[in-house]
C-alpha cells in the first residue's frame, strides 16, 4: 500500500514538474508582452508597471486584422481539399485493398521523411515558374501535397480496420463503390475526419518558412509571418514581438481547448491502429 502511494504521488509530481516546463516559456511570452516597447527586459522579470497597450500595438503594427483574413483564406483552401483527398486515398489504400496498395502505401511513408526544409529550395523555383511567387497559391498548394503523406497515413490507419462484413452487407443491398463510400465509411470516419481537420489547422495557421520564402507580400501571409513586423533596421522590439506572439497563438489555443477531448482520443486511437 505504502509503494502503491509513493509511485502515485511520485507520477503526480512528474506530471506537475512537466507541466510547469511546458508553461515557462508561455508565462515568459506573457510576462515580456508586459515591459515598455522598445526594452530589452531580463529573463522573467515582472515590470514595475504594465503595458498592455502593447497588445493593440502590435495587433495595429502587423496588421493582423487582414492576416487574419489571409490566414483564413489559406486555411479554408488547405483542410477541406487535403481532407477529401486523403479520405478517398485511404478509402482505396486501407479498405478496397486495390492491387499495388502496399507500394503506393510506401510511397506516402516515406513522403513523411521529407522535412519542409529540405525541400524548399526545389519548391521555391517550381513555384516561380508555375507563376504563383507572391500569391496564397504558392502556399496552399505546396502545404496540401506537402501535408498529403501524413494525413493519407492518418486515414488508412482509420479505413484498414473497418470490418470487412459491413461492406459486404452494403454490396449485398446494392450499394456500388462510390455509395459504400460516401454513405457507410464517410459517416463513420467522423472523428478520425475531424482530428484531422484540427491537425491540418494548426499546422496551416502556424505556417512560417513557406509564407516567408514563397510570399513578399505581407499581408499575403500567415499569421505566424506576422513576426516580421516588429523587426527593424536597426534591432527587434521584444515586448512587441511577444505580445504579437501571444496574439498568434491565441486561436490554436481555442480551437485545441474546444476540440480537446476529441484531439487526444483520435490521437490514441491513431496509436493503436496499423
Amino acid at each position: 500500500m505504502i509503494v502503491g502511494r509513493r509511485e502515485t504521488w511520485t507520477g503526480r509530481l512528474l506530471l506537475v514538474l512537466l507541466m510547469a516546463i511546458t508553461l515557462l516559456p508561455f508565462v515568459s511570452l506573457f510576462v515580456t508582452a508586459l515591459h515598455p516597447s522598445g526594452s530589452y527586459p531580463p529573463g522573467l522579470d515582472w515590470p514595475a508597471e504594465l503595458h498592455w497597450g502593447n497588445f493593440a500595438e502590435a495587433f495595429q503594427a502587423a496588421h493582423m486584422g487582414e492576416l487574419l483574413k489571409s490566414s483564413t483564406l489559406i486555411v479554408v483552401g488547405v483542410v477541406p481539399v487535403s481532407l477529401l483527398i486523403a479520405t478517398l486515398a485511404g478509402f482505396a489504400i486501407g479498405h478496397l485493398r486495390m492491387a499495388g496498395r502496399q507500394a503506393v502505401f510506401l510511397i506516402f511513408v516515406l513522403g513523411l521523411t521529407l522535412p519542409f526544409e529540405g525541400i524548399i529550395t526545389p519548391l521555391y523555383y517550381q513555384v516561380r515558374d508555375m507563376g504563383l511567387l507572391n500569391t496564397r497559391w504558392a502556399i496552399i498548394l505546396p502545404l496540401i501535397g506537402l501535408f498529403m503523406p501524413f494525413s493519407v497515413f492518418w486515414m488508412r490507419a482509420h479505413f484498414v480496420n473497418m470490418p470487412a462484413e459491413l461492406s459486404e452487407s452494403a454490396r449485398i443491398d446494392g450499394a456500388n463503390v462510390w455509395q459504400l463510400f460516401w454513405r457507410v465509411h464517410v459517416p463513420l470516419a467522423m472523428p478520425a475526419l475531424s482530428s484531422l481537420a484540427i491537425l491540418l489547422f494548426l499546422w496551416t495557421w502556424n505556417q512560417f518558412l513557406l509564407a516567408i520564402v514563397l510570399v513578399d507580400d505581407p499581408l499575403k501571409r500567415t499569421m505566424s509571418g506576422a513576426l516580421g513586423a516588429f523587426q527593424g533596421q536597426w534591432g527587434t522590439d521584444i515586448p512587441l514581438l511577444c505580445a504579437g506572439s501571444l496574439l498568434i497563438l491565441a486561436p490554436t489555443l481555442v480551437i485545441f481547448l474546444v476540440f480537446q477531448r476529441r484531439f487526444v482520443t483520435a490521437l490514441l486511437q491513431g496509436s493503436l491502429k496499423g
